[in-house]
């Protein structure tokens, strides 16, 4: 049987200020409304003889994550099941990680197929086939990886060289793999016809995965072993929270350089299934047609003898004027400007940001919790207010703040609300006061969302303000 693992992280900090760390990349919708993860998801489910899904994630993500699986349609025998990383630990440990759980769950001859979540593949029947061929490698006992045919002279892309003298029925064994090349290496490449892109896509027997990190990367799987036999898992086995201690202790590298590039047991599948990693701002953009100006917009956009330029901004009106060749992305706390040519040092801001502390780095105006969200909607000196949506059926932890007092007004849906000793059923435009100090708690035990604006106020309003008593998520 076939177990597709998707691994679901990163920052993709080339596609910010869309892309922040706690809500990344595979999160983004695409212009036709889903996102990567979603059509990762998909995509797996859709295998013939898939009946288990395996995502590995960060914790952090896990009930966003929960969410967009939700509005994909699967069938009812397909399991979703989870691995959860305290933090991230690089693409080593967190194959390994879902290596070990497969092996133990299902034996050393299940098939893993290893899916980045933020990934676009638009020829579903090639991939399909790529993956036919791969598990019948991976049955001989080999290390599959995905090789893209290259379309042109990428230098963002990691290649593959295969042994063309070492043919396989179902696919060619690997001889080395590149780092990313500058511009006239890449050329070679292309001209010689045995290199490929290294999609980060792989296929094998977990038992295999296992008996070759144990030869090559002995260090890294003796530690991933070690968290797995300190972390429990719920809900028969199907949410797996790895242990923070123990997984510190697993060295951060990637599976190509702690694996990959040291084993003689890894063969490549070549394919063209109209792959792109969605790595830059210039990527995203060949997603949408563009007008009778080369221009490619999105959102609420007009433009005035503006040319080839690229805009996202879906939440308030962009103009363009006597510009070129630029890409525009507006949110509603961070705006972006460049030079199509310089779409790859988006990522430096993103590593200021980061360096300097400043939140856009980490999160956008809205922040998804595992009850659903809030939206800042401004904030000053000793004040705060936000949006808080929270979904039906969910609560908020029994919490108190030492530094701020709040106001919650019901916009609409019902609120069950403990306040200090009282217990208290809102409706829409009723609303209470909590002083700082008070142990409180919101819930919705309706059937709609339940919208209200939360008003804070004090000498301190950060979110780390909190002390939890009882949390229904896990968190207290």
């Amino acid at each position: 049987m076939l177990y597709p693992v998707i691994i679901c992280g990163g920052a993709g900090s080339r596609l910010w200020p869309a892309s922040r760390e706690k809500h990344p990349k595979p999160f983004l919708p695409l212009p036709d409304g889903q996102c990567l993860l979603q059509k990762t998801l998909l995509r797996a489910i859709r295998l013939q003889g898939v009946k288990d899904v395996l995502t590995v994630t960060n914790q952090e993500l896990f009930f966003t994550t929960e969410d967009i699986y939700q509005e994909v349609k699967k069938p009812k025998d397909c399991e979703l099941n989870y691995i959860l990383e305290p933090f991230g630990r690089n693409t080593a440990a967190a194959i390994a990680s879902a290596a070990l759980h497969l092996l133990r769950r299902h034996g050393p001859e299940a098939i893993m197929l290893v899916l980045p979540a933020d990934h676009l593949i638009q020829d579903e029947g090639a991939f399909a086939e790529a993956t036919r061929q791969a598990c019948l490698l991976a049955q001989e006992g080999l290390l599959v990886t995905f090789g893209i045919k290259p379309t042109h002279a990428e230098t963002g892309f990691g290649y593959i060289e295969a042994d063309t003298s070492r043919n396989t029925e179902h696919g060619l064994r690997v001889k080395r793999f590149v780092e990313k090349p500058d511009h006239a290496t890449a050329q070679s490449y292309c001209a010689a016809g045995n290199f490929y892109w290294n999609s980060g896509m792989f296929c094998f027997q977990a038992g295999a995965l296992i008996s070759e990190m144990r030869a090559h990367a002995p260090e890294i799987l003796d530690a991933v072993e070690v968290t797995l036999d300190a972390s429990p898992a719920r809900d028969n086995e199907k949410l797996l929270r790895l242990d923070a201690t123990s997984f510190k202790k697993v060295p951060d590298t990637s599976i190509d350089y702690a694996l990959m590039e040291r084993s003689h047991r890894v063969a490549t599948v070549p394919c063209t299934i109209g792959w792109s990693d969605i790595g830059s701002w210039s990527a995203m953009c060949e997603l949408v047609e563009a007008d009778q100006d080369g221009n490619r917009l999105t959102g609420d956009t007009v433009s005035h003898s503006a040319f080839n330029n690229f805009v996202h901004s879906p939440d308030r009106l962009t103009a363009l004027v006597g510009v070129q060749d630029l890409i525009v992305v507006d949110t509603p706390d961070a705006l972006l400007i460049t030079h199509k040519e310089h779409a790859q040092d988006v990522k430096h801001i993103a590593g200021m940001l980061k360096q300097s502390g400043h939140e856009a780095y980490l999160t956008h105006r809205t922040v998804h919790r595992p009850w659903g969200t809030y939206t800042t909607v401004e904030e000053g000196e000793r004040f705060k207010i936000k949006r808080i949506v929270v979904k039906p059926g969910a609560s908020l932890s029994l919490q108190m703040h030492h530094h701020r007092s709040e106001h919650w007004i019901v916009v609409s849906g019902v609120a069950l609300v403990i306040n200090g000793d009282s217990e208290l059923m809102l409706n829409s435009n009723e609303s209470t006061f909590i002083p700082a100090g008070h142990q409180h708690r919101l819930a919705n035990p309706g059937v709609i969302d339940l919208v209200l604006i939360e008003v804070q106020s004090g000498d301190y309003l950060g979110e780390d303000d909190i002390v939890r008593f009882d949390d229904k998520y896990g968190r207290a």
